[in-house]
């Protein structure tokens, strides 16, 4: 996986939770103002958030996999190429 795939898997996996968000708290004014009750609009957020944290981790499992086998595969490659400028550093590997 390259850079570029794993930056579009983390963005569309974060508009997908945050587009998430905005219906459930769209969802939820909407039942108030049909009962017709008044909730703030912060309330709704937060209420959203708490809802919407558990529920896009079943929503978006697959979407989530895909982002967290990016994340890595892209450490073990940082670790990688540490390890081998550390080697180089010491003079391990070098032919002179």
């Amino acid at each position: 996986m390259t850079k570029g795939q794993l930056a579009r898997d983390v963005a569309i996996y974060s508009i997908a939770r945050l587009l998430l968000v905005v219906v459930i708290g769209a969802i939820i004014l909407g039942v108030a103002a049909l009962v017709g009750v008044a909730v703030p609009l912060l309330v709704a957020a937060i209420f959203a958030v708490l809802i919407a944290l558990p529920l896009s981790l079943l929503l978006f499992a697959k979407l989530r996999k895909r982002v967290n086998e990016g994340i890595a595969t892209f450490d073990a490659q940082r670790r990688a190429d540490q390890a081998d400028l550390r080697a180089r550093l010491r003079g391990e590997g070098t032919s002179r």
